[in-house]
């Protein structure tokens, strides 16, 4: 496994694979990218294990993008521990890791950046502004910079894993985004690195959101009859009967448009058409947490 430090370098060494593959093997060697913000865990092996699994070069960055956090959001106490992530990457097989300074990512102050409208102005870009706008911008820079030939998302925030695919389908950059399910605690506590930030209270306390979720999910594959209005009243109260629990927002979406699902809409009946995102952000203490659950097809269904 190799590490890359400049963009140069990293460039040079991904030319150099593919050269080396096109003459010896006679044939273009596909490549998987998983960009990360550090701090792995096995949500993100999970990813490195689907890359290496259908490429035959694994790319991984590790990059903690200040130009997606607000100006009272946690950039500076944000987790990292490098030590750990490249254990971890050396284990899953990666082949070069790309662990950028921001000065290398940003040399000059960003006057050009991506926006997708529409899709980044609900549920986390509602109370998030210009999140996703640094989202796709630094997004566009490592897909431009790597040329991979398929790139992996963690499902947990589906509605970036649909923002990165708008972006994608919209610019035509060549990389097909492959989402992946959300990887949980045993308890069911959907897997973050924010996750180190929750005391032991919280951490219990968190455990209201998986809960709420995986209920609905059980009661609309039992075949029982929803409205997302309902739905959305129902995993409401359920967190607001926790103490700890301060709610960002719980809403009821299609998906991946993300536009809004009428409160008296049926949630099976409407997966058959198309998808359906249950999302929610909620925060316990100063960790603000996300979690969903994506209904499709009859009733199939995929955590994000």
């Amino acid at each position: 496994m190799k590490v890359f430090r400049n963009i140069g370098e990293l460039t040079r060494f991904l030319s150099e694979e593919r050269f080396e593959a096109a003459v010896r093997e006679g044939k273009k060697i596909k490549t998987g990218f998983v960009p990360t913000m550090g701090y792995l865990h096995e949500g993100h092996a999970s990813l490195l294990r689907r890359a290496r699994g259908e490429n035959d070069l694994v790319v991984l960055s590790i990059f903690v993008n200040p130009i997606q956090f607000g100006p009272n959001e946690d950039f500076e106490r944000y987790p990292r521990n490098e030590k750990q992530d490249l254990a971890l990457a050396e284990r899953e097989g990666v082949d070069a890791v790309f662990l950028p300074s921001v000065e290398e990512m940003y040399p000059k102050p960003t006057r050009t950046k991506i926006k997708v409208e529409g899709l980044t102005d609900t549920l986390c870009g509602a109370s998030r502004p210009g999140h996703f706008d640094g989202v796709t911008t630094v997004v566009g820079k490592l897909l431009h910079i790597v040329q991979p030939d398929r790139a992996y998302f963690g499902q947990k925030d589906a509605q970036q894993a649909a923002v990165v695919a708008q972006m994608v389908e919209d610019l035509n950059f060549p990389v097909r985004i492959v989402p992946c399910p959300i990887i949980r605690e045993n308890d069911g506590l959907a897997l973050s690195s924010r996750n180190v930030y929750l005391s032991p209270e919280e951490r219990r306390a968190a455990l209201v959101l998986s809960k709420s979720l995986l209920k609905l999910q059980a009661e609309v594959e039992a075949g029982e009859r929803k409205t997302a209005a309902e739905a959305q009243r129902a995993i409401v109260l359920a967190i607001e009967a926790e103490p700890l629990a301060s709610i960002d927002y719980v809403e009821i979406v299609r998906f991946p448009s993300l536009e809004p699902l009428e409160g008296g809409a049926d949630l099976g009946e409407t997966a058959e058409r198309e998808g359906v995102l249950v999302a929610l952000a909620v925060k316990f203490g100063k960790t603000r947490l996300i979690d969903n659950v994506i209904f499709m097809n009859k009733g199939e269904q995929f955590h994000v």
